[in-house]
């Protein structure tokens, strides 16, 4: 008779249903694992000996055969260790069967028994609560689980504890969610000196999630404002912190099972590979535009990173996904990521500087910010330059705006956002309307209609230049306040536009 445990598999950010099948049967004694596993789970069948060998459990003398169903799927991970061990107690008639077959398990173990914390317990308490099972995992990993709050979570130490709960001996309590991490945020806008407009594109990308392109010399301060950006982002919603813990869960970013409401900020390095921006590597793990998931990708030094790289940026910036195609594997993850581009002007970094500038100017300027393509930099929102501050200025007290200040504009303008979109499916900001929403809700005033026409037949917009010309208004007219989009509006908006490069593609 076959004893039945389950467990998943991880495809993305989707957690697929595996059942864990255990048959004994006479013969020489053998212990095989099918089922396409890969090494660590193949390795799984001398972890579970030793741990049963630890609690004075001897395996019988006949051949044990563990299948993992969908043989068709490929199964990774040291996360199958749990499930098969409870599959072969059930088995052996040590825990009742309809027990464990009424359980999602994950889990790696040790050689004394110890349940050794893995990655991917909410996605899989999200499968769990799916097919109406509870979800058994190690004590670690049980407060991130029971953030799903749709099913019960079994937090064990160690085998022992697990076999004793499904005797009834001692009942393991179910485990309670972490705590939400509060949001810190030591840098400050006020702390800024001058940037107005630098400060100003921020401000508009982060109320209507606009893709912004910071250009200026070395040491001008585009590092510095970016980093504030997170300091006036709202916290994030609940769909949506769910949704970035489940990326972050997979990728072992959870710290304690604790959940945070603070949107991520991402700042790969210009040397970072294909692999770690978009995703891939061995089992086509999330990259950095998955990580970014509801928040911020900053992209210093811009031009640097390979031109491969920045390419495979323009789908996922309009679709919001991004599809990793490997031979054995096709994953989907999401990414509607906030992209913060900071470049120099040119290779030297001092092209509007005459005197620091190296003999190759303007054509190295040209050179420099053409290896971003024009489709690529169609998709910028906002383009703005960063002029270096008089070191004069730099003693002058703070003046500006705090953090706190700009953040609660943002917060406003998010909240009309939010209720604007409340109907529409897939649209949450003003960066993601399109067609009839943006018919209905972003067309100007005659004015602006005026004034947007005669900018698209002097500078050539392109259909998406245009539209977003409209995203950007409509986001600038929600910060003032405005129902209506007016002329003042399309004119920044505009400004922002062709602040970099006098044509669009």
């Amino acid at each position: 008779m076959v004893a039945r445990a389950y467990t998943v598999a991880f495809e993305g950010v989707e957690a697929r249903m595996v059942e864990v099948q255990c048959a004994l049967a006479a013969g020489l004694p053998q212990f095989g694992i099918v089922g396409l596993p890969d090494k660590a789970v193949s390795e799984a069948r001398e972890r579970v000996r030793a741990a049963l060998a630890s609690m004075s459990i001897a395996l019988p003398s006949k051949r044990i055969t563990v299948n993992l169903s969908p043989a068709d799927l490929p199964k990774e991970g040291s996360h199958f260790d749990l499930p098969i061990a409870l599959a072969l107690l059930a088995a052996l008639e040590i825990i009742p069967r309809d027990a464990v077959e009424n359980t999602v398990a994950l889990g790696e173990l040790s050689l004394d028994g110890r349940l050794v914390p893995v990655i991917g317990a909410l996605p899989a308490a999200m499968a769990a609560a799916e097919q109406d099972r509870s979800l058994l995992c190690p004590r670690a990993c049980g407060p991130e689980a029971a953030w799903v709050g749709a099913t019960q979570v079994l937090g064990a130490a160690t085998l022992d504890e697990v076999v004793r709960h499904f005797t009834g001996q001692a009942p393991i309590t179910p485990a309670e969610a972490g705590e939400v991490q509060p949001q810190t945020h030591s840098r400050d806008f006020a702390d800024v000196k001058g940037q107005e407009r630098a400060k100003r594109a921020l401000e508009i990308a982060a109320a209507g999630r606009h893709h912004l392109l910071m250009v200026g010399s070395p040491g001008s301060g585009k590092s510095m404002l970016a980093a504030r950006l997170p300091g006036i982002l709202p916290p994030l919603s609940a769909a949506e912190a769910l949704e970035t813990s489940m990326i972050h869960s997979l990728a072992g970013l959870l710290s304690e099972g604790g959940i945070s409401r603070q949107r991520p900020f991402c700042e790969p390095h210009h040397t970072a590979s294909m692999a770690a921006i978009v995703g891939g590597g061995r089992g086509a793990k999330p990259g950095q535009i998955s990580l970014a998931h509801n928040g911020v990708l900053f992209m210093d030094e811009f031009p640097e990173f390979p031109r491969t790289v920045l390419e495979t940026l323009r789908q996922p910036i309009e679709t919001g996904e991004v599809v990793v195609a490997r031979a054995n594997a096709h994953i989907r993850y999401p990414c509607r990521f906030l992209l913060i581009a900071a470049a120099n002007p040119c290779k030297c970094g001092y092209l509007a500087e005459p005197a620091r500038a190296c003999a190759r100017v303007p054509v190295c300027g040209e050179d420099y910010l053409g290896r971003i393509s024009g489709p690529l930099m169609d998709r910028f929102d906002l383009r703005v330059e960063v002029p270096p501050v008089a070191y004069s200025d730099l003693d002058l007290p703070n003046a500006g705006e705090s953090s706190a200040t700009i953040a609660a504009r943002v917060a406003t303008a998010r909240a009309v956002q939010s209720k604007r979109y409340a109907a529409s499916i897939g649209v949450r900001v003003n960066a993601e309307a399109e067609g009839a929403l943006l018919d209905t809700f972003a067309t100007p005033d005659s004015d602006g209609k005026a004034l947007l026409a005669r900018v698209a037949e002097r500078f050539g917009l392109s259909a998406r230049g245009y539209h977003r010309v409209l995203r950007v208004a409509r986001t600038i007219a929600d910060l003032d306040h405005s129902a209506e989009v007016r002329s003042r509006h399309i004119a920044e908006a505009v400004s922002f536009r062709l602040s970099i490069g006098q044509t669009d593609t």
